[in-house]
């Protein structure tokens, strides 16, 4: 991979809501989809969160999927979410999700390990006890830097799964080529994420302002996060072809 400039994450964004144009429809009935998926998963006792964690790759690379059927003209259909959940995809996938799992688990232990279990039961009650909250200030800081480093994590794994299906990879080497990948145009998704983020603060803080309190305000706030998230996703497909190339028109996952 050449030495790409760091304006290319703009152009990455752009690029994503080119596609989320020509298919707005089908690619938010996409979004909706996985979401309900995730609340089902979730409502599982004990192997809810571990399943959906597990599933994450497997559902994010139908957007993916979305995204080469819409740049070569083709109509996006709901059976498109299933492109994650077929074999030998689902196996490979699921590899991928266990990977997801295990570093959850280290970081949650180097959060109780740093912080003390005690912590937890904090932020628990931080809304019963407002001087409580005032203590937590400083942890709640690192906290959400520790939240910022899993996702900076979660971005720099996102191609796993396109190249364990696309590229035919294992695990080890989808994992390895996403990661240096990501590390290597570190640059190019700062930006990307900066000009992401930065628009959806912008467009959420207008519309808190212009309706205030007002239930519709909120509703159109939660719409726009949702949105986003949709854009971000059609963004990182014009990332992995940049990279890795634009898979083949016949190159459907196995």
């Amino acid at each position: 991979m050449s030495s790409l400039p760091a304006s290319t994450g703009w152009d990455w964004l752009k690029q994503g809501v080119g596609l989320f144009r020509k298919q707005p429809a089908a690619l938010t009935t996409l979004l909706f989809a996985n979401i309900l998926v995730s609340v089902f998963l979730s409502i599982v006792p004990l192997l809810g969160p571990l399943l959906s964690t597990i599933l994450i790759p497997s559902l994010s690379i139908a957007y993916m999927q979305a995204c080469l059927m819409i740049e070569n003209g083709n109509r996006v259909t709901p059976a498109v979410l299933l492109t994650g959940f077929r074999q030998p995809a689902l196996a490979a996938l699921c590899k991928i999700g266990l990977i997801y799992v295990g570093l959850g688990l280290l970081e949650m232990s180097v959060v109780a390990l740093s912080m003390g279990p005690e912590f937890f039961q904090k932020i628990a009650a931080r809304q019963a006890d407002p001087k409580a909250a005032e203590s937590l200030s400083s942890d709640v800081l690192v906290f959400l830097l520790i939240g910022l480093l899993n996702v900076l994590m979660m971005v720099t794994l996102y191609f796993a799964a396109p190249l364990a299906i696309w590229k035919r990879m294992t695990t080890g080497k989808a994992l390895f080529y996403s990661f240096f990948a990501v590390v290597r145009a570190a640059r190019v998704f700062l930006v990307l994420l900066l000009a992401w983020f930065g628009m959806l603060m912008v467009l959420v803080m207008t519309v808190l302002l212009l309706f205030g309190d007002a239930a519709i305000g909120r509703v159109v706030a939660v719409w726009l996060v949702f949105l986003f998230m949709l854009l971000l996703q059609c963004a990182l497909y014009a990332g992995y072809r940049t990279i890795f190339g634009k898979p083949a028109d016949t190159a459907q996952p196995a």
